[in-house]
């Protein structure tokens, strides 16, 4: 890190989807400079360093002995995770790994120790829990203005599983399905929100559609060692649009039109797997984005916290509170680009420059991901599981 300029220079590793959409905070966020960055393909590594004047390098492990690099942000597929950070933290870089965390707790464990015994922060994002609205809901739960919290309430649905993937993508055991990608975005909303400690959870989900071999949609009740209860839904079949009840604003901030359900449901209709995957891998890296301020914050379809003195509901712009006074509109604040993922870095950067552990750390990102997999687990069992390495949130 630069000490006159107080700036992470970060090197990215993965040029997919991930990583497009991480990209423009991190251009736009004055403590950051990009530096580098590391992919297995040559055309998208030679077009980034071209365009960033950054050093390109195929392998993460020769990108991670450069000593111009102090940070790395981590968006390959989720059964590198490990690997990556472990060598990461071995060459004393701090870290942003995208979620999921790792494919098990075993690996969540070899990921703890590698960043505990070399120093380094790491920050597991992005998640939903990093959303403006989220942070300033939140925000009016701890101040205790509403009194205890009872519930939480998060429902989504869209068309997550029919976007093109890769065969391992709908593979539930290599990582794939809503279990390992949008059931942590659920917990980590609902931990955030709760404070951190789930005491239990019971779970059902389906795989709905043969030619999608993989979990698709759930229903998850967790109880938290407070007393609180969450309820999450998650749907990813491409019918009905939670969009529909959030103004037609969609999961980025980005403004859509009404109708469109089905839309990616159709346009993989036909589509051999290797057509799909070809879809999927022309999403890399291939131009410098234009940035543009985001319009409205993220979400992660309707999230709605009971408390013994109102609701706080997340709206378009931020959130709604019904009180004993009325209906009140919070405003959350925006972002510096879309998509708004200023939160993550700002966690990192943070947590480097004043010394301490950030929210999402390497054991937060274990206990989202021991309650996601649990999700898995009561499903197949039809029973309640209960935790045991969940942490409260470090406010």
């Amino acid at each position: 890190m630069t000490d006159s300029a107080l700036k992470l220079r970060f090197g990215l590793v993965g040029l997919g989807g991930a990583a497009l959409q991480m990209l423009p905070s991190l251009i736009a966020h004055p403590g950051v400079t990009l530096a580098a960055c590391a992919d297995p393909n040559p055309q998208a590594r030679e077009r980034f360093a071209e365009d960033f004047g950054a050093r390109a390098y195929d392998r993460a492990e020769a990108m991670y002995e450069d000593r111009d690099v102090d940070a790395v942000y981590i968006a390959t597929p989720h059964g590198m995770h490990r690997s990556h950070v472990v060598a990461a933290a071995e060459s004393g870089k701090h870290i942003i790994v995208e979620k999921p965390m790792a494919l098990s707790l075993e690996d969540c464990d070899a990921m703890i120790e590698a960043t505990e015994r070399n120093g380094v922060r790491l920050v597991v994002g992005h998640t939903h829990s990093f959303d403006p609205p989220i942070r300033l809901m939140r925000a009016l739960i701890r101040s205790g203005e509403f009194g205890q919290l009872a519930m939480i309430n998060n429902f989504s649905y869209g068309n997550f599983l029919f976007r093109p993937r890769r065969p391992e993508e709908l593979n539930t055991q290599a990582g794939g399905g809503i279990i390992y990608n949008q059931v942590p975005h659920q917990v980590d909303v609902a931990r955030l929100l709760g404070g951190g400690m789930i005491r239990s959870v019971r779970s059902m989900a389906w795989q709905l559609d043969p030619e999608r071999p993989t979990e698709g949609s759930h229903m998850t009740f967790l109880q938290f060692e407070s007393g609180a209860t969450a309820s999450l839904v998650y749907s990813g079949y491409d019918y009905f649009d939670s969009d529909e009840l959030h103004g037609w604003v969609g999961e980025l901030g980005e403004e859509r039109q009404p109708g469109t359900q089905g839309s990616a449901r159709a346009a993989l209709a036909g589509k051999s797997a290797e057509e799909e995957s070809s879809m999927k891998r022309s999403r890399s890296y291939s131009a410098k984005p234009n940035l543009v301020p985001p319009k409205h914050p993220p979400h992660c379809g309707i999230t709605i916290a009971t408390c013994s003195g109102g609701d706080i509901r997340t709206s378009v712009d931020g959130v709604t509170v019904y009180g004993p006074e009325g209906i009140e509109e919070h405003v959350a604040p925006a972002g510096r680009a879309f998509p708004d993922k200023q939160a993550v870095i700002d966690e990192l950067l943070e947590s480097v420059i004043g010394n301490h552990e950030p929210v999402h750390n390497a054991r937060w990102g274990k206990a989202t991901m021991e309650a996601s997999l649990a999700v898995l687990e009561s499903a197949r069992t039809q029973q309640e599981i209960i935790l045991r390495h969940q942490v409260p949130v470090n406010d």
